[in-house]
């Protein structure tokens, strides 16, 4: 009986997403037939971006994201718009340096500053809220972070709200996220710079880790399992 039920929500989220790609597609398609210069408007846009310099560039990439802004705007861009003046170590070690202030800002909020809040209201309620046993602080890190789907800001909130210990939570958090950084960053500058070789290194590498985690959630997934079906 669970089985379906955790099947379901994945393709709804799958549909949805796949409905909502096809519309962008499609409005950007129109706008293209229609004479819309995308490749001067993204080129006005970057320019923008390096016009604000990386200080405020790294600063939004890692306080934005934490309330909701989305994280792929600026990965996509760092490659593009800052290496050639820092270089491609300086470009990586800011975008992993910005992501570790993004993860450590949402663990606070949620656990220190929403979490008692939310606690109160829950135990009003009449409900109990639910606690992580911490010999699975690492599953749980491990498995939000490579379940595709919630936001990047959710997924650190739901752990955080978890209270899953911070130095836990900032190794798996920190690694997962530089990585799949450091991926659309290169992604990111081949693309918009026109370099097919490389646009295939970074789609290559994110279909990588894309498949790297989801090996990863299942061999969790079983993980967990297990002991349910030992005890029946």
């Amino acid at each position: 009986m669970e089985s379906p039920a955790g099947v379901s929500k994945p393709n709804k989220g799958l549909v949805i997403k796949l409905a909502a790609l096809i519309v962008i597609a499609g409005v950007a398609g129109v706008a293209v037939l229609r004479g819309l210069d995308v490749r001067a408007l993204i080129d006005q846009a970057l320019e923008l971006v390096r016009g604000a310099g990386p200080v405020a560039f790294f600063a939004g990439m890692a306080v934005l994201p934490a309330f909701g802004f989305p994280l792929s705007p600026f990965t996509l861009s760092a490659g593009s718009v800052f290496a050639p003046t820092m270089g491609w170590p300086l470009v990586l070690a800011a975008t992993w340096l910005a992501l570790s202030i993004n993860v450590t800002l949402t663990y606070v909020a949620a656990r220190w500053v929403a979490r008692p809040w939310l606690e109160k209201l829950v135990l009003r309620f009449g409900y109990r809220w639910p606690q992580v046993k911490p010999d699975g602080y690492w599953d749980i890190t491990i498995l939000v972070r490579v379940t595709p789907g919630p936001p990047f800001f959710v997924q650190s909130a739901l752990l955080g709200l978890a209270q899953v210990p911070l130095r836990i939570y900032l190794i798996g958090s920190i690694l997962i996220a530089g990585l799949y950084g450091t991926a659309f960053v290169i992604f990111g500058e081949a693309l918009l710079s026109g370099k097919g070789r490389m646009v295939m290194m970074g789609a290559g590498a994110i279909a990588a880790l894309a498949v790297g985690t989801q090996l990863l959630r299942r061999h969790y997934a079983r993980k967990k399992a297990t002991p349910e079906l030992t005890q029946e």
